[in-house]
């Protein structure tokens, strides 16, 4: 298991298990990027994202069970694991959860 330290306080803030998702602060994460062709929203670490489909609000936590959909326009909420909350207006987008990776491509 590897440790990661915060390089200017020593402080550990995160725990690699190579089998897993990534500790910050002792709670799960999850890696995330939501983007589009020309920008990048958000690009790391997660405690949780939250959007929705056709069939109403959903939330992505660390471990959930690989997963598509197809996104139509809403606020996403993703919260960080060293930073504060961030909303992002949507037109719409695709949602694909993998192995504790989330990566939702916007505007298609």
């Amino acid at each position: 298991m590897a440790i990661r330290q915060d390089a200017s306080t020593g402080q550990i803030v995160g725990k690699l298990d190579s089998n897993g998702p990534v500790e910050v602060d002792g709670k799960l994460t999850m890696e995330l990027k939501v983007y589009e062709p020309f920008k990048t929203y958000f690009e790391g670490r997660a405690f949780s994202i939250s959007a929705e489909s056709a069939t109403g609000p959903f939330d992505i936590l660390p471990h959930h069970h690989n997963f598509i959909t197809l996104l139509i326009p809403c606020d996403i909420v993703v919260r960080p694991a060293h930073a504060k909350e961030q909303r992002i207006r949507i037109s719409g987008g695709i949602m694909h959860v993998k192995k504790d990776r989330v990566i939702v491509f916007l505007d298609v």
